[in-house]
């Protein structure tokens, strides 16, 4: 492996401050995405399993260039960050494969995950939301990413984004941890009835 400097820009997500991606200036994982949402199911990978190892670390996507982390607690990124990029270009240097080999074959197929997360939306999500007057559809499943979108007192209110992040995100991943996103693609500024909304500056 050439020893020449291996670059990676940090990319914060305003929206998501437990969520950090890393691009890197070649491919870490060409085949498509890879998602741990657990340091268990890392097991057998070499990347996620050397970017399990730091302690703050609490979920990893691969994708292409993108490496992406979710971290436990609330200390600041920027010694984290570090870390992460130096577990990178550590393993960019050994060689390996960024994912066990089998790791694609596991994957569930677009209908098998469409009949999870209906199920999940019909016994967990829209009871909770309903209790708002809300309102929450699957709208497609396509290559392992979700789209879906709010209606009634989730459509612009003010907390559909922490509904989303906390709450329907969370509840899908710890069933199905190989999602490689999760999009609400709501309008939320046509919302005619928001249950929460923000004030306007």
């Amino acid at each position: 492996m050439d020893q020449e400097e291996i670059k990676i820009t940090v990319h914060l997500e305003p929206k998501r401050p437990d969520t950090c991606k890393f691009v890197v200036d070649r491919p870490v994982y060409p085949q498509g995405f890879a998602s741990f949402a657990k340091k268990e199911s890392a097991k057998g990978s070499p990347l996620p399993e050397r970017l399990f190892e730091i302690p703050e670390v609490a979920a990893v996507r691969l994708t292409g260039n993108d490496v992406t982390v979710t971290k436990h607690g609330s200390e600041e990124w920027r010694p984290v960050s570090g870390k992460i990029a130096e577990a990178i270009r550590a393993h960019i240097r050994s060689g390996q494969l960024a994912v066990s080999a089998d790791y694609q074959s596991q994957l569930l197929s677009d209908a098998v995950i469409r009949a999870k997360v209906e199920e999940i939306f019909r016994t967990q999500i829209n009871p909770a939301v309903a209790a708002h007057g809300g309102q929450v559809d699957l709208l497609d499943v396509k290559d392992n990413k979700i789209y879906l979108k709010m209606g009634g007192g989730c459509q612009g209110c003010g907390m559909a984004d922490v509904t989303l992040r906390q709450g329907i995100e969370v509840a899908i991943l710890e069933q199905i941890p190989q999602i490689a996103e999760i999009l609400d693609v709501t309008d939320h500024g046509s919302g005619t009835n928001p249950y929460y909304a923000p004030s306007k500056k």
